[in-house]
């Protein structure tokens, strides 16, 4: 039975419909809003948005929102922007805690991860 393309973009059930998972996820990456307040602008409660945000990307907001900061912390400590601005730009409220956060989930230190691609 072939089902067309409509079927092959219908949303997963259960998963934030394509437009409030894009809203979403602006408003994790462009805001210091809280999930709570994500989801109240999504009109879910907190835990049905969080299931949704799961279900649609396989990860929780919280964590889909820290790999997220990490990779723009990556691409901006391939700069020579310095580590505090790289940790205040990509939401962290201080450089030990993005520096915790970093070498948590990167494995290394920002300064150590920058100087191995080079940059000093």
């Amino acid at each position: 039975m072939h089902h067309g393309p409509s079927h092959a973009l219908a949303p997963t059930p259960g998963a934030l419909t394509p437009a409030r998972l894009r809203q979403a996820k602006e408003l994790m990456l462009r805001s210091s809003l809280s999930i709570i307040e994500i989801a109240s602008v999504c009109n879910l409660t907190r835990s049905h948005f969080s299931r949704a945000f799961k279900v649609a990307t396989g990860l929780s907001p919280q964590a889909w929102r820290l790999l997220a900061r990490m990779e723009k912390a990556k691409r901006l400590l391939a700069t020579e922007a310095p580590i505090t601005h790289v940790s205040l730009e990509c939401g962290f409220c201080d450089q030990a805690h993005f520096t915790r956060a970093f070498s948590r989930l990167v494995g290394q230190p920002p300064k150590a991860w920058r100087q191995a691609l080079g940059h000093s």
